[in-house]
């Protein structure tokens, strides 16, 4: 329960209102699971856009008569996109508004992944996905940081994971239902389905609410009544109440520099190392595992089902992840996690037994995506809520560098004949750099980090 000033008598009408405060210490009720399940299915519908080549390439290949290089080219587009969008849009939404950016994205994402399907050659299709990539790369921090502002602080990073679980579930979505569109109707089919989630955008910007910071800033008192009272139904603010920000939440001209000042430019540093490497593991496996896979003996079906395995794991190891976070410190849960990932990736190439495989698989998707999602959890609670979005947009955007360079390197190695262990090993690596990278950054800088902290570091 928020605790009023000490001048301010228990259960009467709150005239000062610090918002961040009275958020940390809301219990969840209908306001957060409303934002919990659009920011959801956002991702959800973020992971399907991202995830559609992927499935749809080999048809795309067959029908414009590309080469693989010339298809590896096209399926990166996105990739590039989404390394300007994660940063550009970051920002814009702790200037502009989150809801406005987020309509923004969803329309860029939507509309030109479906114009993507209209497409007959390469270069055109290479420009519509990478106009779409803007959008799906800027979905990503402003979702985290809307969940992140407005969770309770002793579930905030669950609620941030379980968002981000969406994202995994929109990539098994389109493994499901993909290849029955495509032998049906056309890849393009798949491709169409995507502007589905342009009408859900007025019932969006009705239902998530603006960012605090945002609103005071504006002066928009009245909207941070409503709020409020949305938050923590059961405390009585008063008519002519003021809603105020502690210092580290107040809204900067430039949140980017905001980033590197008051001792967390080393930590910021270190947050985008930690992001490189983790997205380095998760491209170089969503590219390579299959390959990897059937190199070591296994059918293209076998190497599915533990594509679903990865993605199985990946799921459930943010959810945990984020749940050892909430109840322990998600510094050292990110850590562990990091470390996990890359002992795993190390073994995988080890194990002969299809059983053991299948438990190995799970773990490497539970601690290497699944520590992913986590990442964008442990960012969002490091910043402070006015540069919050900025913070996770840089982090994301920089890290998508190591997503664009994952599949290049791993293919190289791949193309080197080496012993399977060690294209695994390699892969691995990147965990060990990651877990460095968390461990390096100072908990201290942050606004939010441990369950108990959250609500002092806003008072």
């Amino acid at each position: 329960m928020y605790q009023p000033a000490p001048s301010q008598a228990p259960g009467t009408a709150l005239r000062q209102v610090y918002i961040q405060p009275l958020i940390d210490t809301a219990r969840f009720n209908d306001f957060h699971r409303s934002i919990l399940g659009w920011c959801f299915l956002i991702l959800v519908l973020d992971g399907y856009d991202l995830g559609v080549v992927g499935a749809a390439l080999p048809a795309i290949m067959k029908q414009m008569g590309v080469t693989a290089t010339t298809a590896g080219f096209m399926a990166s587009s996105a990739l590039f996109g989404m390394m300007l969008g994660a940063m550009f849009f970051g920002a814009l939404a702790d200037k502009l508004g989150r809801r406005t950016m987020l309509a923004l994205c969803i329309t860029l994402f939507s509309a030109c992944t479906a114009g993507a399907g209209l497409t007959h050659e390469p270069l055109s299709f290479s420009m519509a996905r990478f106009v779409a990539g803007l959008g799906i790369g800027g979905v990503l921090p402003i979702a985290a940081a809307q969940m992140g502002e407005f969770s309770p602080a002793s579930i905030r990073a669950r609620l941030v994971a379980l968002v981000f679980a969406g994202y995994a579930v929109g990539g098994v979505l389109v493994a499901v239902i993909g290849k029955q569109l495509i032998s049906d109707y056309g890849w393009q089919s798949t491709f169409f389905v995507a502007a589905l989630p342009l009408l859900l955008i007025p019932f969006m910007l009705k239902a998530l609410p603006e960012s605090a910071p945002f609103l005071v800033q504006r002066g928009r008192n009245q909207d941070l009544r409503r709020l409020a009272a949305r938050i923590a139904p059961d405390q009585p603010i008063a008519a002519d109440a003021q809603f105020v920000l502690a210092a580290v939440d107040r809204h900067s001209k430039a949140p980017v520099l905001e980033l590197f000042r008051e001792g967390r430019g080393f930590s910021t540093l270190m947050i985008w190392i930690a992001f490189f490497f983790g997205l380095f593991m998760v491209y170089a496996l969503s590219s390579w595992l299959t390959k990897l896979l059937a190199l070591a003996g296994y059918s293209l079906g076998s190497a599915l089902n533990f594509v679903l395995i990865f993605n199985t794991g990946a799921i459930l190891g943010a959810v945990g992840g984020a749940w050892l976070g909430d109840k322990f410190n998600i510094k050292t849960v990110l850590t562990c996690l990091y470390g996990l990932g890359a002992v795993s990736l190390a073994l995988l190439g080890f194990i002969k037994s299809d059983a053991l495989l299948s438990v190995a698989v799970f773990i490497v998707g539970a601690s290497t995506l699944g520590t992913q999602l986590v990442a964008y959890a442990f960012a969002a609670a490091f910043y402070p809520a006015s540069i919050r979005s900025t913070g996770v947009g840089f982090a994301s955007g920089v890290g998508r560098a190591g997503g664009i360079l994952a599949p290049i390197m791993i293919g190289a190695i791949v193309a080197l004949n080496l012993p399977l262990e060690q294209n695994f090993l390699a892969i691995g690596l990147a965990g060990l750099l990651g877990m460095i990278a968390v461990a390096l950054v100072d908990q201290g800088r942050g606004a939010s980090l441990t369950p108990a902290g959250s609500a002092a570091a806003s008072a």
